[in-house]
């Protein structure tokens, strides 16, 4: 962020990452969704590439909802014209936007009904004493309530055991994500885990 480098890789991994969804909406799943963070600075950054990624969207994808941008807090708390618009395009050509970290920064209710956000994610710091703090709870499933009455679905980060997956879960939460699930893969390691789990489902059914 500081050298701008990101405004290039950020470009670049965007590009492949539309690229790649494409790919497994055909092999693996039609419904294949993959979430792109998005720094502060790609926002601010007038010369940036990022401008143009819209214009990507559909010839690369050909489908909505294929890529959601993952933006913090900190960005609606500062949001400029420029940063609104930009939102508003995004969404306009079915690119969706989560929130990222969610509960950790200074937090404004107000931008949830500003700004048209489709997910909120839990920060893994309320989920890693999940079991044993019955404080950390209480602020789980309060997101998970508040989300869900404003039509945002909730994912939760930084999920490593079962017994969080089944609190979360028996809370309300839409989603999960963490080394209880997998951890980073390649893509072709992602491609044999999926298949894997399909397998595995069909001969459970």
């Amino acid at each position: 962020e500081d050298t701008r480098l990101i405004n290039e890789n950020g470009h670049r991994v965007f590009i492949e990452s539309v690229k790649q969804c494409k790919a497994w909406r055909k092999t693996l799943d039609a419904r294949f969704q993959v979430a792109v963070n998005k720094s502060a600075v790609q926002f601010v950054n007038a010369d940036s590439k990022h401008a143009t990624w819209t214009q990507h969207l559909p010839s690369a994808s050909g489908e909505s909802n294929a890529v959601v941008v993952e933006i913090t807090e900190s960005l609606l708390l500062e949001a400029s014209e420029q940063v609104t618009e930009r939102l508003r395009e995004y969404r306009s050509q079915g690119i969706q936007i989560a929130l990222d970290d969610f509960g950790t920064g200074y937090s404004s209710l107000s931008y949830l009904r500003t700004f048209e956000i489709d997910y909120l994610k839990i920060d893994r710091s309320f989920v890693a004493n999940l079991a044993d703090c019955a404080a950390d709870k209480v602020l789980c499933k309060s997101i998970i309530e508040m989300a869900h009455s404003l039509d945002i679905q909730v994912i939760a980060e930084g999920i490593e055991t079962k017994e969080q997956q089944d609190i979360l879960f028996e809370a309300g939460c839409d989603y999960g994500q963490g080394y209880y699930f997998a951890k980073p893969l390649s893509p072709q390691d992602l491609e044999a885990y999926v298949e894997s789990k399909v397998k595995a489902e069909s001969l459970i059914g």
